[in-house]
């Protein structure tokens, strides 16, 4: 349901442009507002709240998301629209993070990365099948309707928190104050870092696939559905997949998976116009982009050490900042020199992570609970291998 209301935009950006009678490239908008709104909300939202029952901010972040999406839906305005979007990434923020923080707290360290590719599964799976049919009904319905159909999922998904979901102790230790002491620290901002730049470069291309797809590989509205489906499909198998394998080493996992990322990014660009050969390269780009995800937040949470529930969040918030500066480099690329550079674009940004991925690799975490108790300070406990 989150995953399906953050990128539904994509495939329906030109119906909302010809309702609201406002460029494609400014609709693209749209995605910027919401990913600003994980960025700065989600974190501003964690603050005032760290201190309370994760179980009782999963149930309160799900009912505000779906009175935003129906506040989308009535939306008669691109501005009001744009604010509502922003307000639905701030709850986003707040609910990715506080969901995979718990997550991990939940299971014992051997699982911790499946833990959080359960969580960021979900977003695959409304990829796989949200996106896809959302996308479809807005071909076929009027636009609004995708994002009724989403506030209609938040009140099921609220109703299934509150029935299965068990009370939760936070993951990190301490007063706000003391979590981020631990998270400015370098390790933990350079996994930040480099959530930024490996989002940025995904969602320079993906941003604007449906428009690459339907421009550069000729496919036609309705098909363009069918290839969302493909990412989404391969997303949900990398995302599990990449779970496991964060669970032996998250390192290694963020390692290769960026550099294959980076090298399918390519081959996009220069297949792009053979519709086949297109849909494995944007199988490859979910697969490997989403797979890499569920080790970046475990490593991002086990490099803040003890201020692991604020780093869960900014975790999602570097991610989402990334998407934001992503699809603003789409509008502006696209605006000047057209859709069609777009995945080579893409792959430059991606490539500059690789060498960072690297050092995180060998990163170890800043203090444990019994250091930040002793008094140490997280700079003197953060050390590199």
């Amino acid at each position: 349901m989150v995953g399906t209301a953050e990128f539904v935009v994509v495939g329906v950006l030109d119906r909302i442009s010809a309702g609201l009678r406002v460029p494609v490239s400014t609709v693209g908008l749209l995605v910027t507002a919401y990913a600003l709104g994980v960025c700065v909300g989600g974190p501003a939202l964690t603050a005032l709240t760290i201190r309370l029952d994760r179980r009782f901010l999963l149930c309160m972040a799900l009912a505000l998301y779906a009175l935003a999406n129906a506040m989308a839906a009535v939306a008669t305005g691109f501005a009001l629209l744009l604010a509502v979007r922003a307000v639905a990434g701030a709850v986003h923020g707040l609910f990715v993070g506080v969901a995979s923080a718990a997550a991990a707290s939940l299971v014992s360290r051997e699982r911790k990365g499946t833990a959080v590719a359960v969580v960021f599964g979900g977003i695959a799976a409304a990829n796989l099948l949200g996106v896809p049919l959302a996308t479809y009904a807005g071909h076929v319905l009027p636009w609004q309707s995708v994002f009724a159909g989403i506030a209609v999922l938040g009140c099921v998904a609220l109703g299934l928190t509150l029935a299965v979901v068990p009370p939760v102790t936070g993951t990190g230790h301490g007063a706000l104050r003391a979590q981020t002491r631990y998270v400015l620290t370098r390790p933990a901002l350079l996994a930040l870092g480099t959530a930024v730049l490996l989002f940025c470069g995904q969602f320079t291309v993906f941003t604007l696939l449906g428009t690459y797809l339907q421009r550069i590989t000729g496919v036609s509205g309705t098909q363009v559905g069918i290839f969302l489906l493909v990412f989404g499909a391969a997303g949900t198998v990398g995302t599990m997949l990449g779970g496991r394998l964060a669970d032996r080493d998250p390192g290694t996992t963020l390692v290769v998976a960026g550099a294959v990322l980076v090298v399918d990014l390519v081959v996009l660009f220069l297949v792009g116009p053979h519709p086949v050969p297109a849909a494995v390269a944007v199988a490859a780009f979910g697969l490997f982009g989403f797979g890499l995800a569920p080790a970046l937040q475990l490593r991002t949470i086990e490099l803040a050490g003890p201020g692991g529930d604020l780093a869960s969040t900014l975790g999602a918030s570097a991610g989402n900042a990334g998407i934001a500066a992503g699809s603003a480099v789409a509008g502006w690329f696209a605006a000047r020199y057209g859709v069609g550079g777009l995945p080579l674009t893409a792959a430059g940004i991606c490539a500059v992570t690789l060498p960072l991925l690297w050092v995180l690799r060998r990163m170890k975490p800043v203090g444990t609970a019994a250091d930040a108790s002793a008094g140490s300070t997280p700079e003197a406990v953060a050390v590199t291998g």
